[in-house]
């Protein structure tokens, strides 16, 4: 994936929490995931060890904001598969986690 862009599949619950933000941050997670698609960079992309799960990881007025994503190998895409959450410690939520591999996995099945 490195050096080349893919797309980007907004599920209902990724909307949902993006829609629940300000407009600036709904800009700045917006303004990361381009970035990221121009870029490799583990600041703003980032693989969760042990896991199928990607992290799209936003900074904005130190708050840190996340929408977790897995990537779609037959459509070349990152969908992005829960709500994201707004990071309250060093470590993402296994519960976040958890809920994204569950959707991963229902994705996959429909």
């Amino acid at each position: 994936m490195e050096g080349k862009s893919f797309n980007i599949i907004y599920l209902e619950k990724a909307i949902f929490f993006i829609n629940k933000q300000s407009s600036e941050v709904q800009s700045a997670i917006y303004t990361t995931i381009d970035e990221a698609k121009k870029r490799m960079d583990k600041k703003l992309l980032k693989k969760l060890v042990g896991t199928n799960i990607w992290e799209f990881r936003t900074k904005y007025n130190g708050i840190e904001y996340r929408l977790l994503a897995f990537w779609d190998k037959k459509k070349k895409s990152f969908v992005v598969a829960t709500n994201g959450f707004i990071k309250k410690s060093q470590k993402t939520p296994q519960k976040e986690i958890e809920k994204a591999e569950r959707i991963r996995k229902q994705y996959y099945e429909q």
